[in-house]
């Protein structure tokens, strides 16, 4: 090989896209798993008047929330339950080594499918990041939904998100810049189809050298609207349902707090959590 040569594939090499963890920039840019966990703890003391203690994290990837509910109080335990090996591999050798022995023994990773398996009556189970959204019939959902009831111990309260607005019927691209510049999130809305309300999406990654990771994540999801998720919580048995609605700051911008609502605001775009009770 000429010395050209082995420069360019040096020079390839260094690049940051190649260098770059999807997981670790997912967390820094999507993921904020400490305030997933405050926001469902405070909520079930509210509604239940004491401590949840077992929360399972459906659809959990990398285990990122099963690991904050250990380290949030001790005594705390968490199922996660994912298909993917590998995104459940990774988890094991970043997450759940950063955990001490203790915290570790508190979580149990299950590789299987959430309408399948059987585990453990916990007080919490988790569906955030819209990732229920592969469920894109009415029937799949309600299955689902129906299987998570049943999960559920007495008491057990559904936590789950969702996201909508006007600009989520469209096809778009979003940016933002992560770690003043480190890199740019971007957010594509590839698809959109009005008439099943199928929803493809990704997420990419720029860096400050002009290389980028394409498609880090992709998603074939249906958009699902708050009625009809709510419509079908209580189908399946759920005996109340809350939408927590996000308010504003002083500049216009999403304050992170979250309210019980029962009408919201025409935005552009929105994200809100819902509780279902058992």
């Amino acid at each position: 090989m000429t010395s050209k040569k082995k420069e360019k594939k040096k020079h390839k090499k260094q690049q940051l896209a190649d260098l770059a963890d999807r997981h670790q920039l997912y967390e820094l840019s999507v993921q904020y798993a400490a305030s997933e966990i405050e926001f469902v703890d405070e909520t079930y003391k509210s509604i239940r008047g004491n401590k949840a203690l077992l929360l399972r994290e459906d659809f959990c990837g990398t285990a990122n929330v099963c690991c904050e509910w250990v380290r949030h109080r001790k005594g705390n335990r968490a199922i996660g339950v994912d298909l993917d090996k590998e995104v459940l591999a990774w988890g094991q050798d970043h997450k759940l080594s950063d955990l001490s022995m203790g915290q570790r023994k508190r979580i149990n990773l299950i590789e299987e499918n959430v309408l399948q398996v059987e585990t453990e009556a916990p007080d919490i189970i988790s569906a955030m990041n819209f990732s229920y959204w592969l469920f894109k019939e009415r029937k799949d959902l309600k299955q689902y939904f129906t299987r998570v009831r049943q999960a559920l111990a007495e008491g057990g309260i559904f936590f789950l998100d969702a996201y909508g607005g006007y600009d989520s019927f469209r096809e778009l691209e979003e940016e933002r810049d992560i770690n003043d510049g480190e890199f740019t999130y971007i957010w594509e809305q590839e698809r959109y189809d009005p008439v099943t309300g199928g929803l493809i999406c990704h997420i990419h990654f720029a860096f400050p050298d002009g290389s980028r990771l394409e498609r880090a994540f992709s998603y074939d999801w249906r958009l699902w609207t708050l009625p009809e998720i709510r419509d079908l919580l209580e189908e399946t048995g759920f005996s109340k349902v809350t939408i927590y609605w996000q308010g504003w700051d002083e500049d216009g911008e999403p304050d992170g707090i979250f309210v019980p609502a029962t009408t919201g605001e025409a935005d552009a775009g929105w994200i809100c959590y819902i509780s279902a009770e058992k």
